[in-house]
């Protein structure tokens, strides 16, 4: 699911995204399983039917949006580290 959502409608429209890769434009969605999931991780928790949480999007390198609240609270929240090496 994730796949046909990134890197492979990227690369049948030809854009310059959807993949993680020097020279692309990369915008994030973070993801997490939804706290109190039964299944150990993300891809699990989608795969028993349990709605992603969103924790953050971050388009152009900046955050533009946090944590959703249309979502189910995510067992690992995102945070912004500056001054990383």
């Amino acid at each position: 699911m994730f796949c046909f959502a990134t890197g492979n409608t990227a690369k049948i429209r030809k854009l310059n995204c959807g993949l993680i890769e020097v020279g692309r434009d990369a915008d994030f969605v973070f993801m997490d399983r939804a706290q109190h999931s039964p299944a150990p991780g993300l891809l699990e928790s989608v795969q028993l039917g349990d709605i992603p949480d969103v924790g953050m999007v971050m388009i152009d390198g900046i955050v533009r949006c946090g944590r959703s609240r249309n979502t189910p609270p995510a067992t690992e929240i995102p945070v912004v580290v500056s001054g990383a090496h």
